[in-house]
């Protein structure tokens, strides 16, 4: 048996990059996963990419950031595929720029997708885990162990200059993940963090041009690292290279296997080495 047999996972931000392979990792470990993007067709080729390999995989377009999103992301959960027992909040992007050029627009979208959202995805979720506590507790069934993995990064844990409204929602990670972890373990649901540092993904890569941007309902954001930055923080990284979505992925799965059942409250830092 795969470690994740019978397990179903919602995993937002997956139809690319880190996400994408988050989904397909625990796929492929045995979990039915709930895809989401904020558009069709990359959810919809995560979903392809799992069915292709023998696994199980639905779609949940949307915003997370939207009202009703995170009951919508559940319901899928629950409806379509029998159940909930991991979620990943992972979806997220970048919008920097230093503290006296930042609008409100930019501190707000950035702190309502990686910290709201998550929020407000967990606060949807309660009601479907404790009435499936209580289903097992009145079978006289052993209550499974649930897992949340919140994703954050070493900018949450340090800072970095440009990215106050970043590090500030990926501290505010933190936070959550250590009192739901109080909260949650009556139901005996793990909850931990994964910090990532430097991994390849289009928000890290830039063209040559250096403008490379990406669309979130309808902004043009400009993301990615100058060349030779990115250059010189590879070379800070004891392990000598940037993450790639593969050893993202393979952290985020770590707490989520019966052998981290017993750990709760915590941030992995998967760098690399680099934590600062």
């Amino acid at each position: 048996m795969a470690k994740l047999d019978g397990k179903v996972a919602i995993v937002s931000g997956s139809g690319r990059g880190i996400g994408r392979e988050i989904a397909r990792k625990l796929a492929a470990e045995g979990a039915a996963v709930v895809v989401n993007d904020l558009d069709e067709a990359p959810a919809e080729q995560t979903v392809a990419d799992i069915e292709t390999a023998g696994g199980r995989a639905v779609a949940c377009v949307g915003n997370v950031t939207e009202d009703g999103f995170a009951e919508r992301f559940v319901r899928s959960a629950v409806d379509r595929l029998g159940g909930l027992d991991i979620i990943v909040n992972n979806a997220g992007y970048t919008w920097d720029t230093v503290i006296q050029k930042m609008t409100d627009e930019q501190w707000d979208a950035i702190l309502d997708v990686h910290l709201r959202a998550p929020f407000r995805i967990l606060r949807a979720a309660q009601p479907a885990i404790s009435a499936a506590v209580k289903r097992a507790q009145a079978a006289g069934e052993p209550v499974p162990v649930r897992k949340v993995v919140n994703i954050s990064s070493i900018a949450g844990l340090s800072g970095n200059a440009g990215q106050v409204n970043y590090a500030a929602a990926k501290a505010g990670v933190t936070g959550l993940t250590k009192a739901l972890a109080k909260e949650w373990g009556r139901y005996h649901v793990t909850v931990n963090t994964v910090a990532f540092g430097l991994i390849r993904t289009r928000l890290t890569d830039t063209a040559a041009d250096g403008d490379s941007t990406i669309d979130v309902q309808g902004r043009r954001i400009r993301v990615g690292v100058n060349p030779d930055l990115l250059s010189a923080a590879e070379r800070m990284i004891p392990l000598g290279r940037a993450g790639t979505p593969a050893d993202a992925a393979g952290a985020v799965y770590l707490l989520t296997i019966p052998e981290s059942d017993y750990v709760t409250g915590q941030t992995l830092v998967c760098g690399g080495g680099l934590t600062l």
